[in-house]
């Protein structure tokens, strides 16, 4: 291709591609399934590698990632980055807001009588950053630092996926010659869950919580491996600014930001009184739980930037502005021990063995304590009264001890040198991501090894085993009838009927179970294996890719290079993990265990690359809530992943229908809120009926039987 030919091309795919970012990542609407856009995106890589001189700063294939940084430079900020002043008391909120009043009456062009505006906005618990943007395009992203001086993480936010690297204003909308925004990196906290459950699979250590997973993610001198993190960024006020018009309050600050294609919050209301901030301050305590992400607190600001000017800023902080912190839901127990758990990939966790306590919806009796790091930063001692809450709402987490409540210090805790179950010497090796240390156990005939291989396999998200949870897993490892998941197709009903808390029916149930696993989907076998890394969104992914074990095997190699096949979601770090499962010749003979015992190794949803299915919901996102009719959850996804859909576990501005039983609450309500579409079973049934025959159909009969 000629050069001139080549440019115009160029800058057409990178246009293209800008549209559908913002489409997706800041509007939540997208506009072209997957398929279509890594079609352009591979051409524009192509382009880029034939001619490296078009590839621009602001070019889409930036978001991958560069060469690894030696460190990160200091930037001065220009104009200082303060932190907010905190509360926890509406009285001091009600004392901040009189105390500025006063100073505007005395100071400022405020009539007398008259009371400034003031917005309640969420306060995003992630990370503080500055982006600069020259003549529309993203130069330099800076930390906060100690708000004078800040680390360059310009590379590492390139990989940031909602924000642009080149400016779309609406039309009519002038681009700023300069502009600098003030705003927070953070991570979603559903995405935030899928990250530690990949990183626990792997062997690797939890993150604590997702503004840690974040902090930690932007401190990475790889941007390769930034890229693999799932941030997100909104943007809330400004730094130096050169523009014309610029907005002359907050409100108007946001729609002018959003108006130029940048993400901002989800929620900012107004009131020109004090007991209608307070009030607001409630609203957003209820409003923030259907948030994407975690917010630990509201931010009320002044409206007019004008007014603003009249409050002189302390050091560190300004004095039109002040946070408002909720106090998280927690609750008091006694900490009488600190267990190690024992992972199927050997990982040792310390976990905390609590007297039960209700928070958040639940009783709590143990609580993760995430690694020995973490472990030692907060002291926790066995003996100790400890609070605890849920973070995220959702895992259970030692938040801080009482220490006027130890009486007698217990030893501190260390990790033992030594597997707990099987006593094999516990070695310390750095993560697949390379920025952490954990403890394992290397023997993989460990008994606690094996019992969590055998409960995953038969967890109801990979080959659905009916009655093989922790409790048969511990009593087959126990009496020594399995050592791998192979050996689950050679039982019997006898032995199973003899065991502890057993009997002819469950042992006959279990056996049924074990028989319709083998004709399970392939994808639901990729997941079952434990393969780190392969969850299971990614091993239906390869299940579409290639049309057996064969080929995946063959295959891992090529996808572990940088120059290795275009795949979704597949990059070189599932490749190596994928190259060295396959390459250990114990697993090898656990293969032709699985293939011998009778189970499916071709996939039903292979998709040729030369001839993709797109279905009828390609490209569309679904939520199930409530209890439907006749069709059971599984039976539903089914369905919906079949026809080329997505299920999610939360609703949000993604979300592209919501299908709802009886007994649906939060969910529903989103949904509503948002405007998505609500499909009951027989609706949705009508509509997955209109779909064409699929060119790969299931398998199984009764994929798809109603429950």
């Amino acid at each position: 291709m000629q050069h001139d030919t080549a440019a115009q091309r160029h800058a057409d795919l990178a246009q293209q591609i800008r549209a559908h970012d913002h489409a997706y990542y800041v509007e939540a609407r997208p506009t072209i399934p997957d398929i279509v856009y890594d079609r352009l995106y591979r051409e524009l890589v192509d382009l880029e590698t034939q001619h490296p001189e078009l590839r621009t700063p602001d070019s889409p294939t930036r978001r991958v990632g560069g060469a690894p940084l030696e460190g990160f430079a200091k930037v001065a900020h220009r104009v200082p980055m303060l932190s907010l002043e905190n509360t926890y008391s509406p009285a001091e909120v009600r004392d901040f807001i009189a105390r500025a009043e006063s100073e505007l009456q005395k100071h400022s062009p405020l009539p007398n009588g008259s009371t400034p505006t003031w917005t309640v906005e969420p306060k995003i618990d992630g990370v503080a950053i500055s982006l600069r943007f020259e003549a529309g395009v993203f130069v330099q992203g800076v930390t906060r630092g100690d708000g004078t001086t800040g680390d360059d993480v310009t590379d590492n936010l390139r990989t940031v996926r909602n924000l642009p690297l080149r400016l779309a204003p609406a039309p009519g909308v002038p681009m700023p010659a300069i502009l600098e925004v003030r705003g927070e990196v953070f991570m979603p906290v559903e995405a935030f869950q899928k990250l530690n459950a990949q990183r626990t699979a792997a062997g690797d250590e939890s993150f604590a919580n997702p503004r840690n997973a974040t902090a930690g993610s932007l401190k990475q001198l790889d941007p390769k491996l930034v890229a693999t993190r799932p941030l997100r960024v909104l943007v809330y006020g400004l730094g130096e600014t050169i523009a014309h018009p610029l907005p002359t309050t907050q409100t108007a600050t946001l729609s002018w930001l959003q108006s130029l294609g940048l993400p901002v919050p989800p929620w900012i209301q107004s009131a020109q009184s004090v007991e209608g901030v307070v009030a607001l301050i409630q609203s957003l305590d209820q409003a923030r739980r259907h948030f994407e992400f975690e917010t630990d607190g509201a931010v009320v600001k002044l409206d007019d930037l004008a007014l603003r000017r009249h409050l002189r800023d302390t050091e560190r902080f300004p004095r039109w502005a002040m946070a408002y912190k909720y106090a998280p839901e927690q609750a008091e127990t006694q900490l009488h021990s600190i267990s190690v758990q024992v992972g199927r990939t050997g990982a040792l966790t310390p976990v905390a063995e609590l007297t039960p306590v209700f928070v958040s919806g639940s009783t709590v009796a143990r609580a993760t304590l995430h690694n020995e790091t973490e472990l030692r930063r907060k002291d926790i001692r066995p003996g100790d009264h400890v609070f605890i809450e849920k973070a995220g709402e959702v895992i259970p987490a030692v938040v801080r001890i009482l220490p006027e409540k130890r009486s007698r210090p217990g030893p501190a805790f260390s990790l033992p040198t030594e597997c707990p179950e099987c006593r094999t010497p516990a070695l310390r090796e750095k993560t697949s991501s390379g920025d952490s240390a954990a403890w394992c156990c290397p023997n993989p005939r460990c008994p606690a090894r094996v019992r969590a291989r055998i409960e995953h396999w038969c967890a109801r998200g990979a080959l659905d085993i009916e009655g093989g949870g922790e409790v048969m897993a511990a009593a087959l490892v126990a009496a020594g009838l399995v050592q791998d998941v192979s050996d689950l197709y050679r039982l019997t009903p006898a032995p199973i009927a003899a065991l502890e808390r057993q009997g002819t029916k469950s042992a006959a149930n279990f056996i049924a179970g074990i028989e319709a696993s083998k004709s399970r989907e392939f994808w639901r076998l990729l997941f079952g294996l434990g393969i780190p890394h392969v969850g299971a969104r990614i091993a239906k992914t390869l299940a579409r890719a290639f049309p057996d074990i064969d080929a995946l095997a063959a295959s891992a190699p090529a996808l572990a290079l940088e120059s290795g096949p275009s795949i979704e979601d597949i990059g070189p770090s599932i490749g190596k993990s994928l190259t060295e499962w396959f390459g250990d010749p114990d697993n090898q003979a656990l293969i032709h265990r699985l293939r011998e015992a009778g189970l499916r190794l071709v996939s039903d949803t292979h998709q040729p690359a030369a001839t993709p299915a797109v279905g009828l919901f390609s490209g569309k996102t679904f939520v199930l809530t409530g209890t439907l009719p006749s069709l059971s959850r599984d039976a539903a996804t089914a369905r919906i992943e079949a026809l080329g859909g997505m299920v999610s576990s939360s609703v949000s501005r993604k979300t592209h229908f919501v299908l709802a039983g009886s007994d649906a609450g939060s969910k529903l309500e989103k949904a509503r809120t948002l405007g998505i579409p609500i499909l009951s079973e027989p609706e949705f049934l009508t509509m997955a009926a209109a779909a064409a025959p699929s060119p790969n159909p299931p398998v199984q009969p009764d994929l798809f039987a109603l429950s």
